[in-house]
């Protein structure tokens, strides 16, 4: 289930970050985390399974733009190979609707392309 990012979620948030290779320095997982709740253009999901968090899914979308994109998508080893990246873009794109475009950024290109091979595929969802 696709939940919005909040404060109380922030250890969790920057624990599933801290699995992107970007994001090992401690002092740039700060800034992404400031961004994300002080910066209305960056939006911050969590993937919850039951009661635990496993997947954290960001993006940034300019106001009033007709486009978002991926910039953070991370799940917990553990669940890893499950599908659990490619249920949080579903999500996030159902949230944002049919007029905004969901793009990847450069860093998970070859994931997203991987995932959604055909654009059939993404409109339907999983």
């Amino acid at each position: 289930m696709l939940i919005h990012y909040k404060k109380s979620y922030e250890k969790i948030a920057m624990g599933l970050l801290s699995f992107i290779p970007s994001e090992k320095d401690i002092r740039v997982l700060q800034q992404t985390i400031s961004r994300y709740e002080e910066e209305e253009p960056w939006q911050l999901f969590l993937w919850k399974d039951g009661e635990d968090v496993i997947g954290v899914i960001g993006i940034y979308r300019d106001e009033g733009s007709d486009e978002a994109v991926i910039k953070h998508l991370s799940v917990n080893p553990s669940y890893r190979a499950e599908g659990v990246g490619k249920k949080m873009i579903c999500a996030v794109d159902k949230a944002l609707g049919e007029q905004v475009k969901l793009l990847p950024s450069d860093s998970i290109k070859g994931y997203f392309d991987s995932c959604f091979q055909n654009n059939e595929e993404k409109e339907t969802g999983i």
